[in-house]
């Protein structure tokens, strides 16, 4: 969780710089809002074989910048897209095992420390955004909606036992290329946020045993905003 911990000091940092620079500028019609973000979800892995059972702590860290278009005047109406980077890690207990024949999957008991599969990923975000922002007011509600593509560059599965060495290495069976729904909703410096993949996590075809892996990441948790 210290990950999680340096990132909330920080927010709070950058939170307060940021209002005291804003409250020293000049009103400007042509504000725009939100353009660099930062966030931390906890994960789930839904549509999962009922055999498997998330364990430990999945959570996921995002940062990136967004473009701001304003569609009206007031500018209280947008689109935003943007280029981010997000890394996700998903703690349970589907073990995967390199072989000469490929990667195979199998359940453990509880003879582990952690096992999770983490994905490294370029993030490009679209939304359609509302706020109730002026020029001058920097404490105000919004609700941005769109989707979110991912391309995974670094995807791993890694298992710690108990007793002997960990195992890593590349998982060539996690999906490229993801997609899925976002929301982002609330007041000022904490909003909620969510993510609800639309393609699994897996490349179709993966299997374990005579069952499909079709999860799907569902990332909940608070996206911070910074101008």
């Amino acid at each position: 969780m210290k990950p999680c911990f340096y990132v909330l000091m920080f927010l709070c940092c950058a939170n307060v710089t940021a209002q005291a620079v804003n409250d020293s500028v000049v009103s400007d019609e042509r504000y725009l809002e939100d353009q660099f973000y930062i966030g931390i979800t906890y994960n789930f892995l839904v549509a999962q074989p009922e055999s498997v059972s998330q364990r430990n702590l999945s959570y996921g860290l995002q940062a990136g910048f967004i473009k701001d278009i304003p569609f009206n005047h007031s500018r209280t109406t947008a689109l935003g897209i943007g280029l981010g980077y997000g890394v996700y890690s998903y703690y349970s207990n589907l073990l995967a095992s390199e072989t000469a024949d490929g990667v195979v999957y199998s359940v453990i008991g509880d003879g582990f420390k952690r096992n999770k599969v983490e994905t490294h990923m370029l993030e490009i975000p679209l939304e359609v955004r509302w706020r109730n922002s002026t020029p001058s007011e920097y404490k105000f509600w919004r609700v941005y909606a769109g989707v979110k593509f991912g391309y995974v560059f670094g995807g791993r599965s890694k298992l710690v036992p108990n007793d002997t060495p960990k195992v890593s290495f590349y998982n060539n069976d996690i999906r490229d290329f993801h997609y899925g729904i976002t929301l982002n909703f609330g007041y000022n410096t904490f909003n909620l946020h969510a993510y609800y993949a639309l393609n699994g996590l897996f490349n179709d075809g993966v299997v374990l045993g005579d069952e499909s892996l079709n999860s799907k990441p569902l990332r909940i948790g608070l996206i911070f905003y910074i101008l």
